[in-house]
């Protein structure tokens, strides 16, 4: 099986970014960064680094950062505030709020949900303990539709029992974890693994992106491609064309 440490997440915290040196220098393909947070926070840091690393040739995707209010309300500040294209990977970030209320598993399922109907794709569920100490061995329908990005800090990847493997692994946070901390152009990092090779992290990418998983490799959902109304839910994939 072959792994991909190819694609980095980051927020308005990751300062002094070089988005040309971090492809072409870093080996990074694919950039996940913080839009969105509750109800009212918008990264603002956002904009700009989208700007700047797509103008590099960098893969984008936007997360939102759950926190115990109104799912539905929530993705629809994310979706409104992030605008994401019909290349952009979307995520939910579900883990405790260190700052507040936590988002809730139902507000989880809310969010996710409402996200797919406007969309046209699930987005992923990036999260480590606490989906852990919420689940345990229990099963989520709803939530397993989405595809998991697992948060830890270790050198052995655990998946909770409702998914049979990560898609991606956020194995450091740029101090803990195992090596390699560093990237050419951000410097320490949050940094993630991937499940195969970079023609599959591409191709995984923008399959995720307009809901066509026919083919992919490791993913064994049926393909299928939505046509849908105009701003969050594209009129037509052209992903492919």
């Amino acid at each position: 099986m072959d792994y991909l440490n190819a694609v980095i997440d980051l927020s308005h915290h990751n300062q002094d970014l070089d988005f040309q040196q971090i492809q072409s220098q870093g080996g990074i393909l694919g950039v996940i960064h913080k839009a969105t947070q509750g109800l009212r926070l918008v990264d603002p840091a956002y904009e700009d680094n989208q700007t700047n690393a797509l103008s590099a040739g960098l893969l984008w995707g936007a997360y939102h950062f759950g926190t115990g209010s109104d799912g539905v309300q929530q993705a629809e500040f994310f979706l409104d505030s992030a605008d994401p294209s019909d290349r952009t990977l979307l995520v939910l970030d579900f883990e405790a709020n260190p700052q507040g209320p936590s988002m809730t598993l139902e507000e989880a399922r809310a969010f996710v949900t409402h996200v797919q109907g406007a969309t046209g794709r699930w987005p992923g569920l990036y999260s480590g303990h606490y989906i852990k100490e919420l689940l345990g061995s229990s099963q989520d329908p709803v939530l397993a539709n989405c595809w998991f990005w697992l948060a830890q800090y270790g050198p052995t990847p655990v998946v909770p029992a409702n998914w049979q493997t990560w898609t991606m692994w956020q194995y450091t946070d740029g101090a803990q974890g195992p090596d390699p901390h560093l990237v050419a152009g951000a410097g320490r990092c949050d940094r993630d693994m991937f499940v195969g090779n970079r023609a599959a992290l591409r191709e995984l990418w923008i399959a995720l992106a307009c809901t066509d998983y026919a083919g992919i490799a490791g993913f064994d959902r049926p393909g299928r491609l939505l046509n849908g109304r105009r701003n969050h839910r594209s009129d037509l994939c052209t992903c492919r064309n």
